[in-house]
């Protein structure tokens, strides 16, 4: 069996101790509490310091949690209320359009899938919850880079590679694409990341009017498109799923 990593299982329970009681504490408190020596805490709560998790107050040189913990916690919240808010239209847009339902949010340079609703027949699917789509050839990628300006950067940052021979990797092509999506408010992914697979994404916004996420439809190019064009009611169903999902979040209308 692994062993645990002890200057974590430290880290931790001082994240706790400033978690309870008092909400600033000296070092000689936590060291106390903890059971540790003065040095040892001491190097923690730095090193704890440096990353933002833990403020030191400057009059009184006690800590406290710090902005960057609460920011990964409102992350957390953020994505768990945005899953909560989609899980109806997401199994209604599953449905109607025949096709397996992604939701995603930005992460790492990538899209993360929070929410995945399996194509409604009796074929083997795999869940894609926890996995990672690039922001340059995806539907959900490309709405999130057209619409979140920390996405687009990243987008722009990252290595745009070519997955086929239809992948735009090219950055004024690739800012094109984004004003488009932006014009008509859906993104699409016809090969561009999976020979044969197609896809079609709209972003999700909150009660901010900032985009927290993207939904979308993944499936065969036969049946996205018809006559060699995306169908016109599968980009609606779409398009409706994600104005849902923002008026349960507080957008209002877009």
């Amino acid at each position: 069996m692994a062993r645990n990593i002890q200057s974590l299982e430290r880290a931790a329970a001082m994240l706790r101790l400033l978690a309870g009681g008092e909400r600033r504490l000296g070092l000689s408190d936590i060291a106390s509490s903890l059971g540790l020596a003065k040095g040892t805490a001491h190097g923690i709560l730095r090193t704890l310091q440096q990353e933002g998790f833990v403020e030191q107050d400057e009059a009184s040189g006690r800590y406290q949690l710090g902005a960057e913990l609460l920011r990964l916690g409102t992350t957390y919240l953020d994505v768990h209320e945005l899953r909560a808010r989609a899980l109806v239209w997401t199994d209604d847009l599953a449905r109607s359009s025949g096709e397996s339902v992604h939701l995603g949010v930005l992460h790492q340079q990538g899209v993360l899938i929070v929410h995945h609703v399996f194509r409604p027949d009796d074929s083997r699917q795999v869940l894609e919850i926890g996995a990672m789509q690039p922001l340059h050839s995806t539907a959900l990628g490309k709405v999130l880079a057209a619409y979140d300006p920390v996405a687009h950067s990243e987008a722009l940052e990252a290595d745009r590679k070519a997955f086929t021979d239809r992948t735009v990797c090219d950055v004024e092509a690739f800012e094109t694409i984004l004003d488009l999506t932006r014009a008509r408010g859906y993104a699409a992914d016809v090969e561009e990341t999976w020979e044969g697979v197609a896809s079609l994404a709209a972003p999700i916004h909150d009660r901010r009017r900032m985009p927290v996420g993207a939904v979308g439809i993944t499936g065969a190019v036969e049946r996205l498109r018809r006559d060699g064009e995306l169908r016109p009611e599968l980009i609606a169903a779409v398009r409706d799923c994600a104005r849902a999902v923002s008026r349960d979040l507080g957008a209002g209308r877009f």
